[in-house]
């Protein structure tokens, strides 16, 4: 059994016209199937290389982003590694150069106070702790009267500078308290900051 009844069959089409055809025309006909083979190759190529550059500033927008989040990460390692030292100098480093300091800073008040004034006695109030080093500091002082007190009522870094009417007050505890708040605040807001716009 044969498949020719499942084809169609052309043997009873009538034969058309035929079609005349002349060169020119022929060349005509190829030139214009060459110009729209010529476009559509160049759409196409048009394309592509839109949809590179299309991928291109994908990939490099995403990798900007990762970029980005990187040095975010980076920045928070690095405050989140430095904290633990700030927080070692506060505690160990800045007490002792306050204390070491607090007679370089005692002799610039009494100074200031001495600036264009009469002598008049100065009086100090400090810690008992503080005594000692303040008696040192003012040895062999003749050009004014000093009167050290301990009081006990004071903590170690507190200091009260009397003299006539003015007063002054030194607290190196308040002064280092406020630098450890000041640190944790300054993290606190950073580290807040960098979540954010990560």
């Amino acid at each position: 059994m044969t498949i020719s009844h499942m084809l169609e069959d052309f043997s009873t089409l009538a034969d058309g016209d035929p079609v005349a055809i002349t060169d020119v025309a022929l060349e005509e006909e190829k030139l214009a199937a060459f110009e729209n083979g010529y476009q559509a190759g160049w759409d196409d190529s048009t394309k592509a290389a839109s949809d590179a550059a299309g991928h291109i500033s994908a990939d490099l927008a995403q990798s900007l982003q990762d970029l980005s989040f990187t040095l975010h990460e980076a920045q928070a390692a690095a405050l989140k590694a430095l904290k633990p030292l700030l927080d070692q100098m506060v505690e160990a480093v800045l007490p002792k150069l306050a204390q070491d300091s607090l007679g370089e800073r005692i002799r610039e008040i009494l100074d200031d106070f001495l600036d264009g004034q009469e002598p008049a006695p100065v009086s100090i109030l400090t810690a008992p702790e503080t005594a000692p080093a303040l008696e040192t500091l003012i040895e062999g002082q003749e050009h004014f009267s000093v009167t050290i007190t301990a009081e006990p009522t004071m903590a170690e870094g507190q200091v009260r500078l009397r003299f006539g009417s003015s007063e002054r007050e030194i607290d190196t505890k308040a002064v280092l308290a406020d630098i450890s708040k000041a640190i944790e605040a300054y993290y606190a807001d950073t580290l807040n900051d960098m979540k954010d716009t990560a």
